[in-house]
């Protein structure tokens, strides 16, 4: 059973850096057939993804965030790290780390989401 868990600061100050790290359980994120995303919900708007890094590092980030956003892994760790740089409180959003599978073309599992509110 796989299992995914988010953890990060929960609040950070406009302009820092953000890292979000995504411990994944149950299976090696170099598994094939499998991407691992970032995705992110603002307070009343809808899900908006982020990046996402295959089962072969190959590296994916969304146009409108590229200037500031990166995602990594340490397979040693089992986990993905997303960073984000110059933050605003437009910032401010649960974050969720989700496995996409190649095989039905879905999202199939997800963490619980982290909160993180970007407030001086």
């Amino acid at each position: 059973q796989v299992q995914l868990q988010e953890s990060g600061p929960g609040l950070v100050k406009p302009s820092q850096t953000l890292s979000l790290t995504c411990t994944v359980s149950g299976v090696s994120i170099t598994s094939n057939y499998y991407a691992w995303n970032w995705i992110r919900q603002a307070p009343g708007k809808g899900l908006e993804w982020m990046a996402f890094i295959t089962n072969t590092g190959g590296t994916l980030v969304s146009p409108s965030l590229r200037s500031r956003t990166s995602i990594s892994r340490d397979t040693s760790k089992n986990h993905v790290t997303l960073q984000m740089s110059s933050v605003t409180p437009e910032d401010t959003a649960v974050y969720y780390c989700a496995r996409f599978d190649n095989r039905p073309m879905a999202y199939d599992s997800w963490g619980q989401g982290t909160q993180v509110a970007v407030s001086s």
